[in-house]
């Protein structure tokens, strides 16, 4: 079973509407994260098996840099989306990569394209 995090930036309303479809989601607001690091948020994620779901490109570049086998991060590149919209494409990545996201990727979403890369991530 896939659990998510949702990053700071990301509306609450999604986390809510990803627990109504069946799928467990908490936001780093819901657990005093909000003002943790990039690194704190990624250390909670690997320690509770949470897939890290953001905007930001530095949980990437921390994925990368630390070698890491987990967690799986996905960033979302696409701009304006509200609490819905992001609910049902996380649904959709979710269906499409519930193996890989056990595994360990980096999975970057933009609007017509679906990168996924395994963890650790080198060059």
């Amino acid at each position: 079973m896939i659990k998510l995090l949702l990053d700071q930036g990301l509306p609450r309303s999604a986390a809510k509407l990803l627990c109504k479809a069946g799928i467990e989601t908490i936001h780093v607001g819901e657990i005093g994260a909000a003002r943790w690091t990039d690194a704190e948020i990624l250390r909670k994620a690997s320690e509770d098996n949470l897939v890290i779901i953001t905007l930001d490109a530095d949980f990437h570049a921390l994925l990368a840099v630390n070698k890491s086998t987990l967690p799986s991060v996905i960033r979302i590149r696409i701009e304006g989306l509200r609490g819905e919209a992001i609910a049902g494409l996380l649904q959709s990545v979710i269906k499409r990569c519930t193996e890989d996201l056990k595994q360990g990727v980096a999975i970057t979403v933009q609007e017509s394209r679906l990168r996924i890369r395994r963890l650790p991530l080198v060059k």
